[in-house]
């Protein structure tokens, strides 16, 4: 997965990201100012053994971009990683920067855009060219078995991403809607849920009990987590960054 992260972070192809990301970075918050923004793409996180995958969006401008982890350092995060934390997923209920000390447990998270696009928008050219690390670590994530995407975008990009857009007749492919479950048929169940962006928040589109029942669902749907595995997490390994569990080479030509 090293592999994987390297290529990520160390990726020019959307000129326009780019420029975005790094003139955010250059530019700052006010309240971020004594901040070194990472301004840079940004790598999924998590468990290298997980069974649960959470696929977001994008980074934030003055969240991901600013400290180089997803949903690290905005409301979006602190919504998702107090729930991670209450059904088991996260050492921590909240996550501030990459050096926070949060240890994801059986999850991994991640986004269909790596770089934070303006007015929160990858077009569909970046969310393609961006397509092959989504598909990259879903071919080293073989343990996952639930998959929690979040909006909408997040949605297709999955589909598309792990080749069920394709392989189902467009009649037969799951569409979104907060709470949908689809059963795929290798057996990993799907689940949609509204973004926890400020807008669906502060609008009471997404409640507190509303996504909380989402990971209480996938919870539920996994099991506890295998003793095996925690005595594993404990001594320290199954934890990202690593490359445990990681089956080939990953050459990333550029082709898209």
């Amino acid at each position: 997965m090293k592999s994987v992260r390297r290529v990520i972070i160390s990726c020019e192809r959307c000129p326009r990201l780019r420029v975005y990301c790094r003139r955010i970075a250059t530019q700052k918050k006010l309240e971020f100012r004594d901040w070194k923004y990472w301004g840079r793409p940004v790598p999924g996180f998590g468990d290298s053994e997980a069974r649960l995958m959470v696929v977001g969006l994008a980074p934030a401008a003055h969240g991901g971009n600013r400290t180089g982890r997803v949903f690290t350092g905005d409301s979006s995060g602190d919504w998702l990683y107090e729930a991670l934390h209450r059904f088991g997923f996260a050492s921590r209920p909240t996550a501030v920067s990459r050096h926070d000390g949060l240890v994801l447990r059986d999850c991994y998270v991640n986004a269909a855009a790596r770089c934070a696009p303006p007015d929160n928008k990858p077009t569909p050219d970046e969310l393609r060219r961006c397509r092959p690390y989504l598909e990259a670590e879903i071919d080293l994530l073989r343990r996952v078995r639930v998959v929690v995407a979040l909006g909408r975008v997040a949605f297709d990009s999955w589909l598309k991403a792990s080749g069920w857009w394709e392989k189902l007749p467009p009649a037969g492919r799951p569409r979104f809607a907060h709470g949908t479950e689809t059963r795929l048929p290798d057996g990993t169940i799907l689940i949609g849920s509204f973004h926890p962006s400020r807008r669906n928040t502060n609008t009471g589109l997404l409640t507190r009990p509303m996504w909380h029942g989402i990971f209480r669902r996938a919870r539920r749907l996994l099991g506890p987590e295998p003793e095996r595995r925690a005595r594993k997490r404990r001594a320290g390994r199954g934890t990202m960054p690593g490359d445990e569990g990681e089956r080939r080479p990953w050459p990333l030509n550029g082709s898209t």
